[in-house]
Order: C-alpha cells, then structure tokens, then sequence
C-alpha cells in the first residue's frame, strides 16, 4: 500500500461550537492525506456556518434514523482506505495521531483487513484508558474498544453496515462481526487516540439498561451458549457491577486504570 488516505467522519445534528471544534481537531493533524466526511442530519442551527473553508470538508446534508443511521450514510461517501469515526465534542488525542497511525500502518505485518485500535482519554474522569491490546473471544465480550478509538478498513465497512436496530451497541455488534465474521485483524496500537466526551446519549440511565438488553442479544449471535454461560460467570466472579463503577467514578477511576494497564502489561 502506497501512502495510506484515512476518511474522518463526523456526524452531527444541532451541535453548535462542537462541531467546529471537533473538525479543527482534525485539521490540526500533521499527516495530511485525509478527508473529512461531515454528514449533517438537517441541523436548524448555525453549526455548519462555523465549518471553516477547507476542501478536504465534504459536507453532506440529508435526513436520518440515528447516529447509526448517519455513520452508514457517510460510509457511503468515503474514498480512503481505512475510516474513522469521531463524534461531535470528541476531538483526536494532538497532532500526531493520523501519522502514527498511518506507521503502524505500514510497518505490521497485516494481511487483509484489519481494525487499528489504541486508547482512549475520558475527559468524565481525566484519565487514560486501555484497551485490551490482545483481541480475543473474552475480550469481545467483556471489553471492545469504542468505535472512537478505531481505524476501520474501509472494506469492512462496505461489507456489513452499523445495524440501526441497536440503539446504543450498534458498534459493538459491528466490531463482532468483524472479529468473528470479517476474520479482521485486530491490531493494537500504542498510543491515545481520542479524547472521549462520555456522558453522552448511551450514557443515560434508561439507555444504559437498554446497552444491558442489547449486549445480551448481541453475544448470543456471535458465541455458543457455552462460551456466554462462561463468561457471564467471569464477569460475575470478577465483580463486574462493581469495576465499572470504580471506572467511571473521578475519585477512583485513576486507580482502577493503572491495575488494568498492568494486567494488560503482564498478560503479554
């Protein structure tokens, strides 16, 4: 592959100032063979009058279902070889990022398709967070990294669209697909990615019993009754409940990052 072209795709509806910020976040990047997809659900707002003049911008304006919905149509507009989801108020981990993605790139040894990862930056809690750096049935379960810390290979998305009938795990079913079904690459990379604005629309009370639903429903397509059964009870064993409230919470959250960053570390 000759010098990699990454599609950045934002989406957005009535995001203001956010908007702006997340797209100059981009602009900011070193490596500059990207465009920037901005798919924009009929905002009313004057978000899309603070886009600045810039003809790697390609906006598109069209009504939508969802986020989801949105991702797929911009999907449709992409001419790079890997893509890459930033959401409105999240904005890429300083200038470097596109660059060192593009050397992982192309100095691993990845035949076909393939999904980049690294970490990435809650700002809810100020702190890094890991992802599992060895992909594997476990890891796909309990903890994938969120779509805002990966670069797809365009052709993954091709194949398979975002499920619009998940409302709020729709890319993590993707992210299944492609580890089970895709047989894609999942290569970890050393490095934030993003920072992540949490506290968003999956974040709410009713949509995180609705996240519960869905991951239920997700992890039975994809793994045996055995494998389910299996890994419920680890995470049951682990304590499960109470990690992810140590995670989110401010105080404690630095704490329980750096034990899973040397769990990571030891596991190889």
């Amino acid at each position: 592959m000759g010098q990699v072209m990454f599609s950045i795709v934002v989406v957005c509806l009535n995001e203001g100032e956010r908007l702006r910020d997340t797209v100059e976040s981009i602009r900011q990047q070193t490596y500059d063979n990207y465009e920037i997809i901005v798919k924009d659900g009929l905002s009313t707002d004057d978000s899309l009058r603070l886009l600045p003049e810039d003809e790697r911008i390609k906006l598109y304006r069209m009504a939508d279902k969802g986020i989801y919905d949105a991702m797929n149509q911009a999907a449709e507009k992409v001419r790079g070889d890997f893509i890459f989801f930033l959401n409105c108020g999240d904005s890429f981990y300083g200038e470097e990022v596109l660059a060192k993605t593009a050397e992982q790139i192309a100095v691993r040894s990845v035949n076909g398709e393939a999904v980049f990862y690294g970490d990435i930056f809650e700002k809810v809690t100020k702190e890094r967070v890991k992802s599992n750096p060895r992909m594997d049935a476990f890891g796909c379960y309990r903890n994938v990294p969120c779509h805002q810390a990966c670069f797809y290979s365009a052709d993954l998305i091709r194949q398979k669209d975002f499920d619009v009938n998940y409302k709020v795990r729709a890319d993590y079913e993707h992210f299944l697909w492609c580890f089970f079904r895709g047989k894609a690459q999942m290569v970890s990379m050393p490095f934030i990615v993003a920072n992540y604005e949490g506290d968003g629309f999956s974040e709410t009370k009713e949509n995180r019993k609705r996240s519960a639903r869905e991951h239920r429903e997700i992890v039975k397509k994809y793994m045996s009754v055995r494998q389910v059964f299996y890994y419920r009870m680890l995470m049951v064993l682990s304590l499960a409940p109470l990690r992810t409230r140590i995670a989110r919470n401010k105080t404690t959250a630095h704490f329980y990052n750096k034990l899973k960053e040397l769990f990571y570390r030891m596991r190889g």
